[in-house]
């Protein structure tokens, strides 16, 4: 932490109101993960209508994402976190006033809104915040409060699902959501300059040769195996998370044991925390391969714990095992990215690699609602964790050019093929 001590006083009150709203944002989103499929089912909804309305979610941040990326580049970082802090704390209330489920799939993906924006301009924002000597420290410290909420906002969620009213509920959430609409409010935009190479005449300072940049177009991207692949990845593990955060609530309902389901998502949330910490630095010299390998694993084995489970210490296994591996599979995923295109793309190729993942959620709203109807809810979570082995078959087989070199980079017994050196 004494990397912010040595920072400007106007930046040091900056992060510090950058992370209080982070932390209103996230608790604000979390705590509604226990609550919002249990609510849609007490209005009369099927799990099909159910998994409909949360799809519906991912659906707002997919048609959003393109656009709140290109204004926090050309208009302003705060301004589009302050967009993502307004929805976050206007969304919950509106819940209280629905009664059906088509209203419930609009306002559902109006709330998508949110991340799409809060996201991208508050990672903009820290960065441009950070020295670029410390940005790596900096980042992964302002990081934390999406784990902290995390670990908080669902305990507190299925707390109050057991002893008061949805209204109070949504109050809650919305007032968080609120609270990080200030915190935003206070913070203020670090000019942006255009970097230019020094000219003395008409020749430049510093004739060292430069690799060229690419800048490819959105389709090539979507044809290059180096980066469909990982979309594919984080495609099958999306239709996971969907199934999950769709249908975990409804399963221990049905199961009628007395357990929080926020338990879950904090235990999942420590664990998550706990990798983070661990995984970044080992990755720089062990590889990406390996990791992203062991997450898949991960998720697999908790998809398996949760078909199998019916006591809430199992509950607790799950969630410390998928934490590991959602805290593990993401930032590795950014690295491999980063590592497999230059810097002026890199906006594109996050867009297309998480954007596999948004997909996936919300096609699990919409999908696998009906198929838990034939083969109820631990059908499904067997089927997630099919999926999950799926992702790490194709990862194993198609993570780099061919074959061999593919299962090598998998293991960690050879570096990344794809990986291109750029400057900057």
């Amino acid at each position: 932490m004494k990397v912010f001590l040595q920072l400007e006083r106007q930046t040091q009150v900056n992060l510090a109101f950058l992370f209080a709203a982070a932390l209103g944002f996230w608790l604000s989103m979390t705590s509604l993960l226990p609550v919002l499929p249990a609510y849609i089912q007490d209005l009369g909804a099927t799990d099909q209508e159910v998994g409909f309305v949360m799809g519906c979610f991912a659906i707002g941040l997919l048609l959003s994402r393109a656009q709140l990326g290109k204004m926090a580049d050309e208009k302003s970082r705060k301004l589009v976190i302050l967009i993502g802090a307004a929805v976050v704390g206007i969304a919950p209330w509106g819940y209280i006033f629905l009664d059906s489920i088509p209203e419930m799939m609009v306002w559902r993906a109006f709330h998508g809104l949110s991340i799409a924006a809060f996201t991208t301009g508050y990672s903009a924002l820290v960065v441009d915040l950070a020295p670029l000597e410390n940005r790596g420290e900096v980042v992964s410290y302002m990081s934390l409060a999406i784990p902290l909420g995390m670990s908080i906002g669902p305990v507190l969620g299925g707390y109050m699902l057991g002893t008061v009213g949805y209204p109070v509920i949504f109050s809650v959430s919305a007032l968080c959501g609120m609270a990080a609409f200030v915190f935003a409010s206070q913070t203020h935009e670090k000019p942006r300059m255009i970097e230019v190479t020094p000219v003395l005449g008409d020749r430049p300072t510093s004739e060292i040769p430069l690799k060229p940049k690419t800048n490819r177009q959105f389709r090539e991207l979507m044809t290059d195996k180096s980066l469909y692949i990982p979309s594919l990845v984080m495609l099958f593990i999306g239709l996971l998370f969907g199934t999950l955060v769709t249908f975990l609530p409804l399963y221990i309902r049905e199961l009628g044991i007395n357990f929080n389901t926020g338990l879950f998502y904090g235990a999942a949330a420590i664990s998550s925390f706990s990798s983070r910490l661990l995984i970044g630095k080992a990755s720089d010299r062990l590889g990406r391969g390996l990791f992203i390998s062991g997450s898949l694993l991960c998720y697999a084995l908790a998809m398996v714990c949760l078909t199998h489970a019916n006591r809430p210490p199992l509950f607790i296994i799950a969630g410390v095992i998928e934490g590991v591996g959602a805290g593990t599979l993401i930032p590795m995923m950014i690295a491999l990215m980063s590592d497999r295109s230059s810097s002026n793309e890199r906006g594109k190729v996050y867009s297309l690699c998480i954007g596999g993942f948004d997909v996936g959620i919300a096609a699990a709203g919409f999908f696998l609602g009906t198929v838990t109807q034939t083969v109820g809810y631990q059908g499904g979570f067997a089927i997630a964790a099919g999926l999950a082995l799926l992702a790490f078959l194709l990862f194993l087989t198609q993570g780099n050019q061919y074959v061999k070199p593919s299962l090598k980079f998998a293991i960690g017994k050879t570096g990344d093929r794809y990986a291109q050196k750029f400057e900057g």
